[in-house]
């Protein structure tokens, strides 16, 4: 699912398990992740992953940060993306996270319409760097 639309198909490698694994190995064991992932009779449709981020800012503020969020192909519109992304929202605010945050690359004009819809606001300009 990470490389099943047109921005993932150009820096996803899903033939090579190699590094996925081991990212895998290193989230399993943080206890400030959560790798959720959906399944429908026996398949994978949906994942999504949190990260809780201890902070100092906001009054020492801890804030979540949704990531990987991705819905198959054939189950998107069925209302998977929104119980997904509630449940990061309900994980967080159980956790003591005073903020939930995520990025959506700016092409995504569809997601940010998603995102807005579940109560996002797009208030901050994100930058990135490549390394």
């Amino acid at each position: 699912m990470l490389a099943d639309d047109p921005l993932g198909a150009t820096r996803e490698s899903p033939e090579d398990l190699t590094p996925y694994l081991a990212a895998y190995s290193r989230l399993a064991s943080d206890p400030h992740q959560r790798l959720v992932v959906a399944e429908r009779a026996g398949k994978v449709v949906g994942t999504l992953q949190l990260t809780l981020v201890p902070g100092l800012s906001r009054r020492a503020a801890t804030r979540s940060l949704i990531e990987g969020v991705r819905v198959h192909a054939d189950e998107r519109g069925s209302g998977l993306g929104s119980l997904l992304i509630e449940w990061a929202v309900e994980t967080s605010r159980t956790e003591g996270c005073q903020l939930v945050q995520l990025t959506s690359d700016a092409s995504r004009e569809d997601a940010h319409r998603f995102y807005e819809r579940l109560g996002f606001v797009a208030s901050h300009v994100g930058f990135k760097r490549q390394l």
